[in-house]
């Protein structure tokens, strides 16, 4: 096994464990490739996903339905869409590389 196919194969084990961790996660969506994603990560340019759905706890609960990686004007967004306990869906839009929430709001 090359070392190529080592870091694709440990990243894909990434992807993994934070689906396992965020057992609630349905269809997860990325705009932005795995690939992409990774290098984007392992240069400073987003943080993880598993520590902007720990954000997103901590001020909602409920179940994370769908989460998107997207480039909008010029920076990388997290867009996480949440199902709460009251069956409200929520889109919530967090800057991926601070890790500020910059938008939610009510989907319909």
């Amino acid at each position: 096994m090359n070392s190529n196919t080592t870091i694709y194969s440990t990243g894909v084990l990434a992807i993994i464990i934070v689906i396992g961790l965020v057992s609630e996660v349905g269809d997860t969506i990325a705009s932005t490739g795995h690939d992409e994603a990774r290098k984007l990560k392992e240069l400073g340019e987003i943080l993880p996903l598993e520590q902007i759905i720990n954000k997103a706890r901590q001020q909602y609960t409920g179940r994370i339905l769908e989460v998107e990686l997207e480039r909008e004007d010029g920076r990388y967004i997290y867009e996480l869409e949440l199902l709460d306990d009251k069956g409200t869906v929520w889109e919530l839009e967090f800057d991926a590389k601070s890790g500020e929430l910059i938008k939610k709001r009510k989907d319909d």
